[in-house]
């Protein structure tokens, strides 16, 4: 009886055996990508078996699998918040399938405008559209960066001559990029937005976009503000584009032949005319060149070597003749007039190069080799003497001299830098888990040599005053060299899963490096909660929160001492430790419709970020000139709003507001930070013509905001007033000569070209002459008085655009 029960429970066992292996027999796989019409991937986007709960969700790649019952005609369901939901049937299936998904965005758009509004967003990682961006007005002649500013989170910028921005309270120097997954870099001795030339970022190359103001994943590197993350396209065929305007011109041209592709760009940038509204005039010779390309070789299906180089430089010639500046209130107008003799040559030349050989492991596993290098080569030079002339203006005709004296200012500065960076990556994907992992290792060789000074006199004395000599007002020497080590590692994890409440997003990581020249090891864990409710899919709520550490790269730790003769020379600080911020930061999207069906977000995030270490500087126009040493603590905390959406219908719009205070503690002082900033206002905003067949387009962008902390040269750190507020209004209209409705009516010349658009720009509409930094001049008597230095004028512009 006893054996004829096992045999029983034995033949029970086999059946359940045999019926799941059967069952599982009958079943196929069907997995493919989900991408949008532009081929980017969709992440979580939805694919089920229609009327039933079988379904899965699409990675961050846009892939995914899906299991379905063999010889069973089903419906496949593909639906995304933002997109048109579609239905695929599939007849009897036999065998594992590939279905790849291209879904249209749920409203149409103009040839130059993409709706990106209604992508959901579980992390803090925002997604822009950049495709616009080459009609879209900008004195900086049409950068990533420029778009950013506008559409980007938390961002500001007061100064439109230069790419740089700050972030809820942070500095330039506060900002990691990183195209194609490698940091890139920018020169170190650039002090004004004039001398500044073109970004790195080609816009022309750009894929895709993203961007972090704060609570950003483990993978990306040690700044404390946010992260800009590029990536270049692959090409699919032959295609190019040419543009040319009154500040510079561009060309680019890729190709995609067998396993290579290539995408090469090169841009010429020289702002003579947007200079020339300066209130400071003479003979501008500003040039800049950039040449980029990245191509990639498939040696294999899961075996692809890819290549990033650049070549930049951007030289500055400047000449100066005269300024004359007023300032005041209209019952106390005064005048400074300055007369100039020297000139200013500055320098600055780059090497960049990167290799990427990428092995795949297997559908859901890689593994890559980065290497990569950087060079820059600066040098700022300038003998400038002038002679100025301070006045009461009692009417058009009348002016009362209180004040005259000159000034000679002379330097030679040289930087050389040269970065080497090595790292091994990887990504692996099982369950519902995505493992990122990366470990590295950096040098850096640093050479550095300053030496300027300035001379001045102030009614027939020389400042300082003294009998018996005469003296310079002030003089800095640098004579550094540093050569030093980073080691760096990083492990994240993305957790997605579906519960009653709904779709929630988990990333968590951690982040650690070791820098030999300080002997100091920082760990920095990160996590993020996103979360879509079932209840609602319009809605997402994302939780973020981590330590964030500002490494020192070289500004940070150079330290200003003087001699027995008051002069100034820079020592580096061994002791200098990472300066240290905790973010937290509570955000959510709301996705709504007009009843016309035009599409809307509105984007709220509020954050309080915890300072500490950190290292004092002063911001003057866009040179930045640290302490050098860990002797202050502070925060910064606010709140951004910003609704997307469709304000005229089939255009892309946008509208920001941000709150912030940003302050800091000096010894027992709380003083502002110098990027803090009440309010900033921005406004992009697009429209065209209704008769003209959608061919006169036209683009506005606005931006508000409170003018920064200004301090004088003797009191560094602690702000004595706010500059004006920062206005600027800048139109830009373009009209589409040629498109593709043209293109294949026609067999001449003109049939090579996909779109011809011509525009023309008005930069700074109202002529608001604002304000980002002040000149200190001191009379005899030892008393500092703030000049103004006043950015650009109303200018045109006049531009050409067009792809083949």
């Amino acid at each position: 009886m006893y054996r004829i029960q096992i045999f029983m429970r034995f033949r029970f066992i086999l059946v359940i055996l045999l019926f799941a292996c059967t069952a599982h027999a009958q079943r196929v796989t069907v997995s493919g990508v989900v991408s949008d019409p532009a081929g980017l991937p969709i992440e979580l986007a939805t694919v089920q078996v229609k009327g039933t709960m079988n379904g899965t969700l699409s990675n961050e790649k846009g892939k995914y699998s899906l299991s379905i019952a063999k010889n069973d005609s089903v419906t496949i369901v593909f639906s995304c918040l933002g997109y048109n939901k579609t239905e695929i049937s599939i007849q009897d299936p036999q065998e594992d399938m590939t279905l790849n998904m291209r879904m249209r965005p749920q409203s149409y758009e103009l040839e130059t405008t993409v709706i990106t509004a209604n992508r959901i967003q579980t992390n803090t990682m925002e997604k822009i559209n950049t495709r616009q961006g080459r009609l879209s007005v900008d004195a900086t002649g049409g950068s990533i960066e420029s778009l950013v500013m506008t559409a980007g989170t938390g961002v500001s910028s007061t100064n439109e001559l230069s790419t740089q921005y700050s972030v809820r309270g942070g500095n330039y120097n506060e900002n990691i990029v990183y195209v194609n997954g490698i940091e890139v870099y920018r020169p170190l001795l650039i002090r004004s937005g004039q001398q500044e030339g073109l970004s790195f970022i080609n816009p022309d190359m750009t894929e895709s976009v993203q961007f972090s103001s704060g609570g950003f994943d483990a993978r990306y590197g040690d700044k404390m503000s946010s992260v800009l993350d590029i990536t270049y396209k692959k090409p699919e065929q032959f295609a190019g584009g040419v543009a040319g305007s009154m500040l510079g011109g561009n060309v680019y041209l890729e190709s995609a032949t067998g396993k290579f592709t290539q995408i090469t760009g090169f841009r010429y940038k020289r702002g003579t005319t947007l200079l020339g509204t300066l209130d400071t005039k003479g003979d501008y010779d500003p040039s800049a060149i950039d040449l980029q390309t990245f191509m990639t070789y498939s040696f294999s299906p899961k075996l692809n070597l890819s290549f990033l180089g650049n070549f930049s430089e951007n030289i500055y010639d400047f000449t100066p003749d005269t300024r004359e500046t007023r300032q005041g209130s209209i019952y106390n107008v005064k005048k400074f007039t300055v007369y100039y003799d020297g000139m200013e040559r500055d320098r600055f030349r780059t090497l960049f190069g990167a290799a990427t050989l990428k092995y795949d492991m297997a559908e859901h596993a890689d593994v890559a080799l980065q290497v990569s290098g950087f060079q820059s080569r600066e040098e700022e030079t300038y003998d400038i003497a002038g002679e100025y002339f301070v006045s009461n203006v009692l009417d058009e005709k009348t002016e009362e001299t209180i004040g005259t004296g000159a000034f000679l200012q002379h330097a030679r500065n040289r930087l050389n830098a040269t970065v080497l960076n090595a790292s091994v990556v990887g990504n692996i994907g099982f369950n519902q888990n995505t493992v990122r992992w990366s470990l590295g290792v950096q040098t850096e060789d640093i050479k550095d040599r300053i030496n300027e000074w300035e001379l001045r006199d102030s009614t027939g004395y020389s400042m300082p005053y003294r009998e018996d000599s005469l003296k310079v007002f002030s003089k800095l020497s640098s004579r550094n060299d540093i050569q030093s080590t980073r080691f760096f590692g990083y492990i994240q994890d993305t957790y997605k899963f579906r519960s009653g409440l709904g779709l929630f997003s988990l990333i968590a990581g951690i982040r650690g490096s070791y820098w030999n020249y300080n002997k100091e090891f920082i760990l920095s864990p990160r996590a993020t909660l996103g979360l879509v409710p079932a209840a609602n899919q319009n809605l997402t709520f994302r939780l973020a929160s981590g330590l964030y550490y500002q490494a020192p790269f070289y500004k940070e730790f150079r330290v200003v001492q003087a001699d027995e003769h008051g002069n100034n020379y820079i020592v580096l600080n061994k002791d200098i430790k990472s300066q240290r911020s905790i973010h937290f930061v509570l955000g959510g999207d709301y996705g709504f419709k007009m009843k016309d069906g035009r599409p809307f977000k509105f984007t709220t995030e509020m954050y309080y970020k915890k300072l500490s270490n950190l290292v004092p500087y002063m911001v003057n126009n866009v040179r930045i000139w640290y302490s050098g040493e860990n002797t202050s603590h502070g925060y910064a905390t606010g709140i951004d709003t910003k609704l997307f959406g469709q304000f005229v219908p089939e255009t892309d719009s946008w509208i920001g507001l941000s709150l912030m205070q940003a302050k800091q503690y000096i010894g027992d002082k709380k003083v502002p930070m110098p990027t803090d900033q009440l309010y900033n206002f921005t406004l992009y905003f697009t429209d065209y013509l209704p008769k003209s067949n959608k061919k006169l387009q036209a683009n506005l962008r606005i931006i508000w905001a409170q003018g920064l902390p200004i301090s004088s040269p003797g009191n560094t750190y602690n702000p004595l007033f706010h500059a004006s507020p920062y206005r600027r209004v800048d139109l830009g209209m373009a009209y589409h000569l040629w498109g593709e409705e043209n293109r294949y009516r026609n067999t001449s010349f003109w049939s090579n070209f996909k779109n011809i658009w011509i525009g023309i720009d008005v930069f700074n509409l109202l002529d608001i002459r604002n304000v980002n930094a002040y000149s200190w001049f001191t009379d005899v008597a030892g008393q500092t008085d703030p000049v103004p230095d006043k950015l650009t004028g109303r200018q045109w512009n006049v531009k050409l655009v067009a792809e083949f």
